[in-house]
């Protein structure tokens, strides 16, 4: 027991100490609640695994709800993607719910706290009330309206909600403390006037609840046992619970804020402000672009479920933020596509290669492992031909002696065919190689068992057979910036940073097995890395994006 209890995070000592100290077990319930103002990216991986996995670990409901204030940014598109983002990720969530589903009550309550006394409405600017307030070390100032009539307020409240006032006119704030070092209890803002139709609501508001009113009362309508949050929010705590004071039940739960740190992982931002001005600013093709640290990203390049969880569960729960080396996202991402994608033969820079004593109008089909790291993954077989495709950097005309691949005068073997020599090259006018010319040892075919068959030479090259070949369009991803914190220097622009070199498109041959290739799908384009089939193909055109390479010197510690 004690053994278990050391290997616990602080997030589920906590729930432990909860338990242990008579809290119901049947009454733990948690929450991911995302801002339906842009896509998921790499940091609420985090906050979606924690959550879910507190869930699976307590077998406990989860909810999935939409802090949806602000009409201005909030779109229903938004709310698709990360339903599809938190499923495609393996968790199932107890209900779907939105922070919209209780406008109604959240105003009852703010009319309950005018008539207690404890929320005003101010008609001062949104610029004079942030002067007021001043700074942690000096006392702000209490607004003119502070202390106006209990009757006043409610009128004025009420007519804002009618749509009677401009927008900026007046607010309703929650009357606390104005000399508190902490800034977000001096009378914090509890509703604005927003002439916006929502994406749900319509027309029928004409006042949205500002998110910590919002939040923690959805929170608690829910019967949240932990509200677990990154750690910009701690010092919002205060304030969660002082709300929380104005309308808690003593029969209902009162449910707990802790915090965590945020993930940051290095080569990405995960400001939604910035990733919208990628998109607005047509830096990528879109949320869902390969190279964006979004969900949607990750999965367009062919990142797993299973390996983004198992990054997560290394990187853990921690109170500190710190920066992640992307190698070890990248290491988790090779480590599950090693088990799980199927080994094809592509060619993604292409010289030709004729094997001239091969019979000109024969072909044979020659049986390959679809993953030798799965004995149920079963086999397939690829055409041979006497004209194939080979790697361009696989050929050299004059290589040393640890050059083992194709040389004038060298053997290789070809990838579960046979042993070849290569005799001559034709080249072009600019002097660039355009054909190999080979012999091939009719008896050294691999798995035939013959003497010859068991020869060893140095060099293994994967090919395609150019009578059968797909033509493909390969789309080689990299890094989106330069720098590993392109957000870091506050003086310079982080889209200074970005990498020119983030995107090569290439033209290249697969074999035919991969006509029929799903969207999502895993590869192992052998000898060259991971790659998945992108939405962007069509019948006559098949793209593929790389995932990560083959291998990389990373280690995890």
């Amino acid at each position: 027991m004690e053994e278990e209890k050391k290997s616990l995070n602080f997030i589920e000592q906590i729930i432990e100490d909860d338990l242990a100290k008579g809290f119901p077990k049947d009454r733990l319930r948690f929450r991911f609640p995302p801002e339906p103002n842009g896509y998921l990216h790499v940091g609420h991986t985090k906050a979606i695994c924690i959550n879910f996995g507190l869930g699976e670990k307590y077998g406990a409901p989860v909810n999935l709800r939409f802090d949806d204030t602000n009409p201005e940014k909030e779109e229903q598109e938004f709310v698709d993607s990360i339903k599809k983002d938190v499923e495609w990720l393996g968790f199932k969530y107890d209900k779907e719910l939105y922070a919209s589903d209780y406008f109604e009550q959240l105003y009852i309550w703010a009319v309950q706290m005018i008539k207690n006394g404890k929320a005003y409405v101010d008609e001062q600017s949104s610029e004079e009330i942030t002067a007021q307030r001043k700074n942690p070390f000096e006392d702000g100032i209490e607004s003119p309206y502070r202390n106006r009539p209990v009757e006043e307020s409610l009128d004025l409240f009420e007519r804002m909600k009618n749509g009677e006032f401009e927008e900026g006119s007046m607010s309703l704030r929650a009357k606390i403390d104005m000399t508190s070092p902490n800034m977000n209890m001096r009378d914090p803002v509890m509703y604005r006037i927003l002439r916006r139709p929502h994406h749900r609501t319509g027309e029928k508001w004409k006042i949205y609840p500002m998110y910590d009113w919002a939040h923690g009362e959805s929170d608690y309508i829910e019967q949240i046992s932990h509200s677990l949050c990154s750690l910009e929010f701690e010092n919002h705590r205060p304030l969660y619970d002082w709300y929380l004071d104005q309308v808690y039940e003593e029969s209902k739960v009162r449910n707990k804020q802790r915090e965590f740190a945020r993930m940051n992982v290095s080569y990405m931002i995960t400001s939604k402000r910035k990733l919208q001005r990628l998109v607005a600013e047509k830096a990528v093709t879109g949320w869902d672009d390969p190279r964006m640290p979004t969900i949607s990203g990750m999965r367009r390049l062919g990142f797993t479920p299973k390996s983004i969880r198992n990054f997560i569960d290394r990187v853990g729960v921690a109170k500190r933020e710190n920066l992640i080396d992307i190698q070890l996202l990248e290491f988790f991402v090779r480590e599950d596509l090693n088990k799980v994608s199927t080994r094809v033969m592509a060619v993604v820079d292409p010289v030709k290669l004729v094997i001239e004593n091969y019979p000109e109008n024969a072909e044979e089909w020659l049986e390959t492992e679809n993953n030798p790291e799965d004995e149920n993954a079963g086999t397939r077989e690829i055409p041979f031909s006497r004209e194939l495709y080979i790697e361009r950097e696989d050929f050299k005309e004059e290589a040393g002696n640890k050059f083992f691949r194709l040389k004038l005068g060298g053997e290789v073997r070809l990838k579960s065919a046979y042993i070849i020599k290569a005799e001559r090259i034709d080249k072009d006018e600019n002097g660039e190689i355009t054909t190999i010319y080979a012999t091939y040892d009719p008896k050294s075919k691999s798995g035939s068992g013959t003497e010859e068959s068991l020869r060893k030479v140095k060099g293994t090259l994967h090919w395609v057979s150019a009578k059968h070949a797909l033509p493909v369009e390969v789309r080689i991803y990299d890094r989106l910036f330069t720098t590993p914190q392109p957000d870091a220097e506050k003086e310079t622009d982080f889209m200074e940073f970005m990498n020119p070199e983030s995107l090569k498109i290439v033209q290249g041959f697969a074999e035919p097995s991969l006509k029929n290739a799903e969207v999502g799908k895993p590869y192992q384009f052998q000898r060259i890395g991971y790659f998945t089939k992108d939405p962007d193909s069509t019948h006559e055109k098949l793209v593929f994006n790389r995932t990560v390479t083959l291998k990389d010197s990373y280690k995890p510690e």
